[in-house]
């Protein structure tokens, strides 16, 4: 099993081992602000295949990322959103079938640079089952001991008291941040390799009320890539 996050060393050193394993794939996101790389974890099999079925389809090629809340993430892949309008409300778009959740906490949590699957809420989604093709890539912000605290309980009320924070997971949420109170409740399944500027640059643009971008964030192409320059 490929250990997926930083915990003992510095994350520069961990985004060059996964960039080296081979047995990772990696896929390349060319955006209208820049590129972005990023891998996918083999811990979550279905939703790595999944997201490998829509690259080879080319089926990301031209959606927006219709949603982005600053210190928080950047999502995309609604396909609706190819052919959206200004000021259109996107996030919503009809999809045929849903992927069964692959939750991996603690392995897998929500540090910042991860991607992970959007879904709909616990209301109507019980299982927690992973949209077909929306999926976000964490920034997030840097966790107090006190935050973490108070996070904390919120997790465990969201998960019946079965996801709680490790040492380590406090220690990498302190030092390089990330969004704990997602932790247990939505799949995470890869991470970003290089272009985490393009993403910090993102989620800084001027949104809607909808949190939309006012001028369009677009996924130009998509393709899988087998050698990652850092």
């Amino acid at each position: 099993m490929v250990a997926c996050f930083c915990l003992l060393s510095p994350c520069g050193a961990q985004e060059t081992k996964l960039a080296k394993d081979k047995s990772l794939k990696k896929v390349l996101i060319q955006t209208s602000m820049g590129d972005i790389v990023i891998c996918l974890y083999n811990e979550t099999p279905q939703h790595r295949d999944n997201f490998l079925k829509l690259v080879k389809k080319k089926a990301y090629n031209g959606v927006l990322f219709h949603r982005v809340i600053k210190d928080f993430m950047i999502q995309g892949g609604d396909m609706s959103s190819k052919n959206a309008v200004k000021g259109q409300e996107l996030g919503d778009g009809k999809e045929t079938y849903s992927i069964p959740a692959e939750i991996r906490f603690p392995q897998l949590f929500h540090k910042k640079g991860v991607v992970a699957a959007a879904r709909e809420g616990d209301t109507v989604n019980p299982q927690r089952a992973s949209s077909s093709s929306q999926f976000y890539i964490v920034v997030g912000k840097k966790m107090t001991d006190a935050m973490l605290d108070q996070v904390q309980q919120r997790i465990l009320r969201a998960t019946n008291g079965t996801a709680k924070l490790t040492p380590a997971q406090r220690e990498v949420y302190r030092t390089i941040g990330g969004t704990p109170h997602l932790d247990g409740q939505y799949t995470v399944f890869g991470e970003v390799l290089k272009g985490m500027d393009v993403v910090e640059k993102i989620q800084e643009v001027e949104t809607d009320k909808n949190d939309r971008p006012i001028e369009d964030v677009k996924i130009l192409k998509t393709k899988i890539i087998k050698k990652v320059k850092l």
